[in-house]
């Protein structure tokens, strides 16, 4: 038993130390006939070691991220762009990931891992204060919520089983596997009850899917850049995904697949892209970045 419980220890830690280290960019964004520009690049974070999972408050000018200390350990952070002011929403002895604002804004939810190996659903208060445990029964990697009481979850698999797409009822505990060998990215596609992820394919391109919760039915919306599971939506029919490199938009609306985004500015640090944020009005995106 002792050797199990270091082994968990040890794998925590480094699995912790693993994460390499990523800024955050807050970029103005703006459509001008059809075009989408990104411009004005800020590094919000300017730190050293792990900042990235950043999400937009649905009102205010604020953008909660995941960031390492010293340690090794990822509490989340808070930035607001119109004061330009950054503080800690927490400080915890445990980790906590995938900053999320729950759908009633009173919380902030996210990933809390343990040193024992779990890996919990959680949620703070949102102006700060101890954390209510949501679910301890899964090891849950992400989250989106659909209600206030529903969730869809990524669940991480081991060497037996892979990683799943679970569509979860808080309040009843009902858990529903929709999907398997999927991404990393979810989202409610804006102005709809609607949601999306990434379906991994082997051998094939990945396919962006979308779950009606009200129907129970996945249909397919278009295939992913090749690679990516990381995405965004600018509104309910244009969605943007990286390669890496640079940005890229898929207007649904005009069938004309993945077209470049314009960046101007500074885009120096603009290299190894990974995950994106847009805020409720389309006005700014997040772009992390590696360090």
């Amino acid at each position: 038993m002792k050797k199990s419980i270091w082994f968990i220890l040890f794998a925590a830690c480094i699995s912790a130390k693993a994460q390499t280290g990523s800024e955050i960019l807050l970029f103005d964004l703006s459509v001008k006939k059809g075009t989408v520009v990104l411009s004005n690049p800020k590094n919000i974070s300017n730190h050293k070691w792990y900042d990235n999972q950043p999400f937009f408050h649905p009102s205010k000018p604020i953008i909660y991220y995941a960031s390492f200390d010293d340690s090794g350990r990822s509490n989340i952070k808070t930035y607001n762009h119109k004061t330009q002011t950054t503080y800690y929403l927490t400080v915890t002895k445990e980790r906590e990931y995938s900053p999320t604002v729950t759908p009633d804004a009173a919380f902030v939810s996210c990933i809390i891992q343990r040193d024992n190996g779990e890996q919990n659903l959680g949620k703070y208060p949102i102006n700060g204060g101890e954390a209510y445990v949501l679910i301890n029964k899964l090891i849950v990697g992400y989250h989106a919520w659909v209600t206030n009481e529903e969730v869809l979850l990524f669940v991480l698999g081991d060497s037996s089983k892979p990683n799943s797409l679970h569509f979860y009822n808080i309040k009843t505990g009902a858990d529903t596997i929709l999907a398997t060998n999927i991404g990393r990215s979810l989202h409610q596609i804006p102005g709809t009850k609607q949601m999306c992820f990434v379906q991994q394919v082997q051998g094939q391109e990945s396919l962006i899917q979308k779950f009606d919760p009200q129907l129970s039915t996945i249909t397919t919306i278009c295939t992913a850049l090749p690679g990516q599971d990381h995405l965004t939506w600018l509104n309910e029919h244009m969605l943007l995904q990286s390669d890496g490199k640079t940005l890229f938009v898929n207007d649904l609306s005009d069938n004309k697949g993945w077209q470049p985004v314009v960046m101007k500015g500074n885009l120096s640090l603009v290299k190894g892209i990974t995950r994106l944020a847009v805020n409720r009005k389309s006005t700014k995106i997040a772009v992390v970045v590696s360090e």
